[in-house]
């Protein structure tokens, strides 16, 4: 995942609200995942964040393109 965000955000901010964005979001459109929640939460507290300053977005969007795809 590819996020632009302002430096004044706190990366533990803006993962925790795209984690919480998104079981909301998995909740309402698959209702069925609920059974599969561990303790009732989609996400677990942990994350790993990295940054790639320096790096032309182009050449950052394209490594990211071509990470291979779960299965």
């Amino acid at each position: 995942l590819l996020v632009n965000y302002p430096p004044k955000v706190a990366v533990s901010t803006l993962v925790n609200s795209l984690k919480g964005v998104s079981s909301r979001l998995l909740r309402k459109h698959r209702p069925v995942l609920r059974a599969r929640y561990f303790k009732g939460t989609l996400w677990s507290p942990s994350y790993f964040s990295a940054s790639c300053g320096g790096a032309p977005i182009s050449i950052v969007r394209q490594y990211i393109e071509q990470q291979r795809t779960p299965e």
